[in-house]
């Protein structure tokens, strides 16, 4: 006959009472959320960097234009997927264009905008999964944009250009610092723990370092941290944070997946 007790433990969610802080912006975060929510966790959304309309939107929907007729058109985020449209609904590559996303969540943006045979990355969702697409092998002589927002890693558009391409940055949304309120603080004040912060950019490490509370950070980061990737372990480290687990990617699967580790070890 069954343990009753142990019957139950199966059934518990992997997710369940903990918070898990999702950083990513606003317009995005939906569905990691929700994902939280489905493994049995509470989902904290605290977007690490803000997300705003470019101010020259004239000009981008004319870089969007030229664009269109690259040899390789990259999308880096989701963002840049909705941005790009929203500017230029009627936004259409030529037959000859290969466009690329920087990961799933980016290529599936792409799909239900109508884009096809959209090319990205297999295991590695980041900028040097992108890079080892063989597409972006050879690219002398071939005019590729770049399609997101100004600053972020300059690893990417460097190593294009040291390929041989001819780089056009096509800025179709702005970064800037998040705008947290009281319900956002009173959130991470409040949260139950254990809390595990899921961070996929330096920057949104620097945000939360830098534009948090000094006692709302510290409670952050004695928590547990899942970064995308080891360098992004690293500036966790650096900026405070103590138990980092690292993710196979920034993908949602991949964060959420570290996220039941960690927790898992934090109950032994």
């Amino acid at each position: 006959m069954a343990n009753p007790s142990s019957a139950q433990h199966t059934l518990t969610p992997p997710l369940a009472g903990a918070t898990v802080v999702a950083t990513r912006p606003s317009t995005s975060a939906g569905a990691i959320k929700r994902r939280i929510a489905a493994l049995g966790g509470a989902a904290l959304s605290l977007p690490g960097v803000g997300v705003r309309r470019i101010d020259d939107a004239s000009g981008a929907r004319a870089a969007l234009g030229e664009a269109r007729r690259a040899d390789v058109a990259i999308f880096v985020s989701p963002n840049a997927v909705r941005h790009a449209f929203a500017l230029l609904p009627t936004l259409r590559f030529a037959r000859t264009t290969t466009v690329c996303a920087v990961g799933r969540a980016t290529a599936r943006a792409l799909t239900r905008r109508g884009v096809s045979n959209v090319a990205q990355p297999g295991s590695r969702q980041d900028s040097e999964g992108l890079l080892a697409l063989p597409q972006l092998v050879r690219l002398h002589g071939r005019r590729v944009a770049l399609i997101g927002a100004a600053g972020g890693r300059e690893l990417l558009p460097a190593t294009l250009r040291a390929r041989g391409a001819t780089l056009q940055s096509v800025h179709v949304y702005q970064r800037c610092t998040p705008r947290w309120n009281r319900r956002h603080f009173a959130a991470l004040e409040n949260a139950a723990m254990p809390l595990l912060t899921l961070v996929s950019s330096a920057e949104v490490i620097a945000n939360l370092a830098r534009c948090l509370p000094r006692e709302l950070f510290a409670r952050l980061a004695a928590g547990e941290c899942v970064a995308s990737s080891l360098r992004l372990a690293q500036s966790a480290r650096a900026a405070g944070f103590a138990r980092v687990h690292v993710a196979a990617s920034a993908g949602s699967d991949d964060l959420l997946a570290a996220a039941q580790s960690a927790l898992a070890q934090h109950r032994l």
